[in-house]
């Protein structure tokens, strides 16, 4: 049996700008708001989606630039752009506070629309968050040479001359601590899916945009730093790492069970970068447990 296919999607003007939105169907009182990281899209928590779906309505952003979204016409891949574009979101799809999911990229992005808006979020749930680490991995000190004027768009543009499968194995490989994991329908999707973007005359500088955007915070200071936005996040929050991840540092945990005020800490330890898609069975678990005690929390 294969894997479900990914929810129908739909093109929203929020903010004066398009973003595509995957939804899970109609039938949950809750509602919950899922992003995505760097290179990713809505597809990457389809199967979180499918296992959360008694509980809460699912919707899934391509952030602007990224899946099926277009470009921005300001073309601001920042962290505060990504930030507006997901309260924008929020505000459309719920009256209520809402349950965020973020990974990597997208638990920056979350960080700081919990911190500048806690009004809009009930609880949160980060996986492998892409916070400030001056101890980075190998991976994202790549993407940070990437990111040098000239050197980020030559580098993809030539990357595209590597088959798509190989390109798609070799992320893979990098995002799961075990790639055999990945489904063949899946993985085939991701080819099909990279393809896409590669006829895109957009998607390089998108790519370049988000990575100077991750690397940008690395050195953000004062307020807006998201280390000191996470410490004032008031939602009941839930850290996930992969004890393989090969991008962010799972030690990192400690560092946020020292900064989020109401924080519970979990290591998946055969899981990589992307535990959503990887064990999507174990974040379903430990997410139902922090939407059930935040939603107990509000009613009392």
């Amino acid at each position: 049996m294969g894997p479900i296919p990914h929810w129908t999607g739909e093109m929203l003007t929020l903010g004066g700008h398009e973003v595509h939105v995957r939804s899970t169907p109609t039938g949950a009182e809750q509602n919950a708001v899922f992003v995505h990281g760097l290179a990713g899209s809505s597809t990457n928590w389809t199967d979180l989606m499918d296992r959360l779906k008694d509980i809460v309505r699912g919707h899934a952003i391509d952030l602007p630039g990224n899946g099926y979204s277009p470009e921005p016409d300001d073309a601001d891949y920042s962290i505060a752009a990504h930030a507006q574009a997901v309260i924008d979101l929020i505000e459309h799809v719920s009256d209520t506070p809402v349950h965020l999911f973020g990974n990597s990229l997208g638990g920056a992005v979350s960080v700081r629309v919990a911190a500048l808006r806690p009004d809009l979020v009930r609880s949160l749930v980060l996986v492998s968050p892409a916070l400030p680490d001056l101890l980075p991995r190998y991976g994202p000190a790549r993407v940070a040479l990437s990111t040098l004027p000239g050197i980020g768009v030559w580098a993809i543009e030539r990357m595209r001359m590597i088959p798509a499968e190989r390109r798609t194995s070799a992320t893979l490989g990098m995002c799961y601590a075990d790639a055999s994991r990945v489904h063949p329908a899946r993985f085939d999707e991701a080819v099909e899916e990279l393809r896409r973007r590669d006829g895109l005359p957009y998607a390089g500088a998108a790519l370049v945009g988000c990575a100077r955007a991750i690397v940008s915070e690395y050195f953000r200071r004062g307020e807006e730093n998201l280390w000191r936005q996470a410490a004032r996040v008031t939602a009941p929050t839930l850290v996930m790492h992969g004890r393989h991840d090969r991008l962010v540092r799972p030690s990192m945990a400690a560092r946020a069970g020292r900064t989020f005020p109401r924080v519970r800490l979990v290591l998946l330890p055969l899981a990589g970068h992307v535990a959503q898609m990887e064990f999507p069975e174990a974040v379903a678990r430990e997410s139902r447990l922090l939407i059930r005690d935040a939603t107990a929390l509000a009613v009392g």
